[in-house]
């Protein structure tokens, strides 16, 4: 490592990985890794790069960062092997895609609304994919948007992608309408089998509405989903501390106490 000492870091951290990659002194689980099996550990990084923003820890965010460049470096040394592509060229074309996309700053200089800067956007991408098209054979409209995303994250890109073509409400009133469309629609199909097919398709078109009311109102539903599903764990675990204080706990009391409890905990997180 000394030899690399006067290198800029992402230098020593690139050495690294091909040192680890190594087949005759490498690490054996590095070298025996493939595109496939490093995928799942992007994403949980992701995740966990994720969770240390909402959480506000900064000392996390820099050390969950490194975790995720590394996947970088890894996918980048594993093509390089393979004659692919290398670390220089993801730079190279992450650069390009950069200034082609925000011409407002490096084509002609001018100020743009949000709703300008997503409709050109969408434009650029919209003119990237035909490119693609050209290049290969036409591809389905929806090709590019990874059905490994998480369900509410894809269901968010489509709805862009619609809305971009011109198929989507001026603003979240519409959306709002076909939600209470939705749950009349469930309320209908649980009331004749919760347990079909059915119930469980007009469940999914519900969270799908659902999803284009937070678009709308922009506002990411994979997050506030976390976001809410935090907030039931805090207020449940001091449901559990308010029931140990009456002499309960979770196994022993009943729906009505804890529903009680529930609603004493709402009261004081909103005084």
């Amino acid at each position: 490592m000394t030899m690399l000492s006067d290198k800029p870091a992402i230098e020593q951290l690139r050495w690294i990985m091909s040192r680890l990659r190594d087949p005759e002194t490498g690490c054996p689980w590095d070298i025996k890794q493939t595109f496939s099996s490093i995928s799942p550990h992007t994403i949980e990084e992701a995740y966990e790069v994720a969770d240390a923003i909402e959480s506000n820890d900064m000392m996390a965010l820099k050390d969950e960062l490194g975790d995720l460049l590394f996947q970088v470096v890894f996918y980048a040394q594993m093509a390089k092997e393979q004659g692919e592509f290398d670390f220089e060229d993801i730079v190279v074309g992450l650069n390009e895609k950069l200034m082609r996309r925000h011409p407002h700053v490096f084509a002609k200089q001018e100020s743009l609304t949000d709703e300008q800067l997503e409709v050109q956007w969408q434009a650029i991408k919209a003119q990237e994919r035909l490119q693609k098209d050209n290049a290969k054979q036409a591809q389905p409209l929806w090709h590019d948007i990874p059905k490994m995303l998480p369900a509410l994250s894809r269901a968010q890109k489509i709805q862009k992608r619609a809305s971009a073509l011109g198929f989507d409400w001026p603003d979240y009133h519409g959306a709002l309408d076909k939600v209470a469309e939705e749950v009349q629609e469930v309320s209908e199909a649980l009331s004749v089998d919760p347990y079909s097919a059915h119930s469980a398709e007009e469940l999914g078109d519900l969270l799908f509405a659902t999803v284009n009311v937070a678009r709308h109102a922009k506002h990411d539903p994979e997050q506030i989903l976390r976001l809410a599903c935090d907030k039931f764990v805090r207020r449940f675990e001091r449901v559990e501390y308010t029931l140990r204080q009456q002499g309960l706990s979770l196994d022993s009391a009943t729906l009505e106490e804890m529903d009680l409890a529930w609603e004493q905990v709402k009261k004081q997180q909103r005084s």
